[in-house]
């Protein structure tokens, strides 16, 4: 069974721009890689399917690259807009702070740059839309679509139209679409961020952000849609497939945390923890390659390939650990930590006031400047890698990281 992506949800009600600026502060401190409120849990279901026109995964595994595709329609694109919008969505490949200019916070809280998905015609999306399918597997189109339409969800939910909903999502060019030289595509608002570079014939989507507010939620045809709940239930079946030993080592806490390499955390790495897979039997193993894959297979099918079997060349200094209780259907983050790659999941603690709320870290208004750590100070529940009271499903954040490639600079170099 499969679900579909659902349309713009209706808004119940809309608040003030006074209302959405007192919102905001809540806001932050909610989407800070710390708490905040929840929606009403949703009846288990499926993972994402699009509505729109697959994706050019399976033809990019017969061609062997995705590059032309995704470079023609980025060039059809920018034909699609005017002389203005041009300007504002073109950005130097050496940009370094427009790169790093991504984050998990609404844009009411947190300031991007490019052009405003709200703002463009629909020809103009549809254009855009073609470069997602051109560089995203039809798993991975899929999946960002319904973490995006997650926020429509919430806009209904919480009746702020004024601070949630895909009206409020930007896309960036950085770097001149070409199939020789280096660029990327930037797509993301609440919870959710894909950087996508295009370089030396390789498409990676390194480091992304892959959350979700509400975690299900109910399409326009009365289908759940959980965006992310294909990997959690995976990340279950992989931790109930170890023994007693095994889990023991897994399992170093009885709640789960913050992330550690959320978005502002560009460079750094984390040691590996838990459980090594290289003491695995090949069955493990293989539920662990599954759990990989939903995140290695966010990109087309021929890219996809290359990145798995480079992520399975270092399975035996690769390492699977969890936070939380271990019974399926219980709230927990896990991590996967390997040479080239970092996996997070981490669900977030609900709170008060509107649109969620609680204590957490993160300033008020613009938010933290490009680059800089989005979690909370020395002892705030935003704090990086810190224990979360009152987790829940309906509110997730997630990261995707390679730490020898992100934004394409292995690759380009």
């Amino acid at each position: 069974m499969t679900t579909s992506i659902p349309a713009r949800a209706t808004v119940v009600r809309r608040c003030s721009r006074l209302a959405c600026a007192i919102a905001a502060v809540a806001v932050v401190a909610s989407c800070s890689s710390g708490t905040s409120g929840s929606a009403p849990a949703a009846p288990t279901s499926t993972g994402p399917t699009s509505t729109g026109p697959t994706s050019t995964g399976a033809a990019t595994a017969s061609t062997g690259t995705a590059v032309p595709a995704v470079t023609s329609a980025a060039t059809a694109f920018l034909a699609a807009l005017d002389d203005s919008q041009r300007d504002a969505v073109l950005f130097e490949w050496t940009d370094t702070a427009q790169k790093q200019r991504w984050s998990n916070f609404p844009p009411v809280a947190f300031q991007r740059a490019g052009l405003q998905w709200g703002d463009l015609s629909q020809p103009q999306q549809d254009a855009w839309l073609a470069i997602m399918r051109a560089a995203l597997s039809t798993e991975g189109y899929d999946r960002v679509l319904a973490e995006w339409a997650a926020d429509d969800a919430n806009a209904e939910l919480t009746g702020q139209p004024d601070l949630f909903g895909r009206q409020y999502y930007y896309v960036a060019l950085i770097g001149n679409p070409s199939e020789t030289d280096p660029w990327m595509w930037q797509f993301g608002g609440h919870h959710l961020a894909v950087n996508a570079a295009v370089a030396g014939g390789r498409v990676s989507v390194t480091p992304s952000f892959l959350g979700s507010q509400p975690g299900s939620y109910t399409d326009a045809d009365g289908t759940t849609v959980r965006p992310l709940g294909d990997i959690v239930d995976d990340a279950f079946a992989l931790l109930d497939s170890l023994d007693d030993a095994q889990k023991q080592a897994a399992v170093l806490g009885d709640a789960p945390i913050n992330l550690v390499l959320g978005p502002g955390e560009d460079g750094q790495t984390v040691a590996p923890e838990g459980v090594p897979l290289s003491g695995l039997t090949d069955a493990q193993r293989a539920a662990a390659l599954t759990l990989i894959r939903h995140y290695t297979g966010l990109v087309n099918d021929a890219d996809a390939a290359a990145r798995t079997a480079e992520v399975e060349s270092g399975l035996d200094q690769t390492s699977f650990a969890w936070f939380g209780p271990t019974t399926p259907g219980s709230v927990a983050y896990f991590r996967v930590t390997g040479p080239t790659i970092l996996i997070e999941y981490a669900p977030q603690a609900a709170g008060g006031g509107p649109g969620g709320g609680g204590a957490g870290g993160g300033p008020p208004g613009g938010g933290p400047p490009s680059g800089a750590p989005q979690g909370g100070g020395a002892g705030g529940e935003g704090q990086a890698g810190a224990a979360i009271a009152g987790a829940t499903e309906d509110h997730i954040h997630g990261i995707y990281r390679d730490p020898t490639n992100e934004y394409g600079s292995k690759y380009a170099s």
